[in-house]
């Protein structure tokens, strides 16, 4: 057991700057008490969304959805009416517009009503084949850029093939209309039932009726967020981490647009200053601060069911050889761990949690070790990893030279460098020094080395890698 860290208690702006930027990246957070090991995760959560904020790829996605949104809107809404008129109940995609936009205060009744108005003017029946298909490519579109900006903050770079896309997006539009109904009857029964209004008279039972009441529509615009946080990247995401994304993004939808709504009803100039314009402006902003603020909890979602990425910037990882050489002995000594003793195989996400680096570093050292041929994939799915030949035939000194050799250009061999009687000495004395120590060790001695080599896998790890 390592010695308890304790945290300076003098605060002062230099400390405070010092602590934010390196401080709570670098204490090892299994040496803290618990007390004080979730509140630092906490804050590094909310330092990375803040960093994510400050480099404006977050922004700017949120501003391409609302363009993509206004396009979109109309037909997807026009689909939406049309299943929601095969149950007779198409009449609630009104009120549920009419929540959606509340905090734009009075205007909310002007947009909800042009907006419907434009829906019933699309006569889906009469559009034809071409229209038709024009409709749902509209939406599917916008579904596609959505999916982009998740698998963007996912850093899921393959997206869902063709058919994915159709028969994943078509069931979002056939089940999400159904789920809005479920969600608008239930906060209507929660506000208007008999049995509602007779408990609201009861001592003691009308209050929490009362707060129930309250509570509901934010439960269920958490369900909401949860939903799209699990189905919208191309990846698996863990129930518990999309239900945190969606409790903080359901508050600050809360929090904002009670804030949003504050600020329409007090300001008058805005409608001296853009006249007709006023009430689109409006709704461009709030359409911005929803979307920014659906795009803040997704990655939330994402660090917390991630937190090997939250001391690095989004974008391309630069490696040194050194960091390469040590994991990529790590992983294939957990690998092999694992193959001897008969233990779960590892899976790309419980290697990254284990080793506590991101998964595209991560990535970068699997790629070298396939392709040399110490490790391969199996088909199964989540995909896992074994060794890709003998391990008690295949040296050690061989893992170092797959992974020195990670992303080498091949138009820039060691063979093109000029030769120099004093270089060539000192680089023929390293290898020689290298091959000297490790002395023709095998990965497998290196995977059962040591008698604590089982404590080296921890439970979580083998609970990940059987997940």
């Amino acid at each position: 057991m390592g010695p308890r860290v304790s945290i300076n208690p003098k605060y002062s702006w230099p400390n405070t700057k010092v602590f934010l930027t390196r401080t709570v990246w670098e204490m090892d957070l299994s040496l803290v008490p618990w007390w004080n090991a979730w509140p630092l995760h906490l804050l590094r959560i909310v330092l990375a969304v803040g960093r994510d904020l400050a480099d404006g790829q977050l922004n700017l996605r949120a501003m391409s959805l609302v363009y993509t949104t206004l396009l979109s809107l109309v037909p997807l809404l026009a689909i939406s009416f049309s299943v929601l008129k095969g149950f007779g109940v198409h009449n609630r995609v009104e009120p549920f517009l009419l929540e959606m936009l509340a905090p734009l205060g009075d205007k909310s009744l002007e947009i909800t009503n042009q907006i419907i108005a434009f829906v019933e003017n699309i006569k889906v029946g009469v559009l034809g084949a071409i229209g038709l298909a024009f409709l749902i490519f509209t939406v599917l579109s916008m579904m596609q850029k959505i999916e982009g900006a998740f698998n963007h903050i996912w850093q899921v770079t393959q997206d869902r093939t063709f058919t994915q896309r159709f028969s994943g997006y078509l069931s979002v539009l056939i089940v999400g209309p159904l789920l809005v109904l479920a969600s608008a009857s239930a906060t209507t029964v929660a506000r208007s039932h008999e049995a509602v209004l007779f408990l609201t008279q009861i001592w003691g039972v009308g209050s929490v009726v009362a707060w129930v009441g309250v509570v509901l529509p934010y439960l269920l615009i958490v369900a909401a967020f949860t939903f799209i946080y699990v189905f919208m990247p191309n990846t698996r995401v863990h129930m518990s981490s999309a239900i945190v994304g969606a409790l903080v993004a359901g508050f600050l939808w809360k929090v904002v647009g009670w804030i949003f709504s504050s600020f329409v009803v007090s300001s008058t100039n805005y409608t001296a200053v853009y006249s007709g314009f006023a009430t689109l402006i409006l709704f461009i902003i709030w359409l911005y601060v929803g979307w920014l603020i659906l795009l803040v909890g997704a990655s939330i979602s994402f660090y917390h069911q991630n937190p090997e990425y939250l001391a690095t910037r989004r974008g391309p990882l630069r490696l040194g050889n050194a960091f390469k050489e040590k994991m990529g002995l790590l992983v294939m000594y957990l690998v092999g761990h694992n193959y001897y003793r008969d233990g779960p195989a590892w899976t790309m996400e419980a290697l990254s949690h284990r080793l506590r680096v991101p998964g595209t570093a991560l990535e970068v050292v699997i790629l070298a070790l396939e392709g040399a041929g110490l490790l391969k994939r199996t088909k199964d799915e989540p995909t896992t990893f074994l060794p890709g030949r003998p391990m008690e035939a295949t040296t050690v000194k061989e893992v170092l030279d797959a992974v020195r050799m990670a992303d080498a250009n091949a138009n820039l061999s060691v063979g093109i460098l000029p030769r120099e009687a004093g270089v060539e000495d000192v680089v023929g004395r390293i290898d020689r020094a290298l091959e000297d120590a490790l002395a023709g060790r095998t990965l497998k001695d290196l995977a059962l080395s040591g008698p604590a080599a089982a404590e080296a896998l921890p439970e979580d790890g083998a609970e990940d890698a059987a997940a």
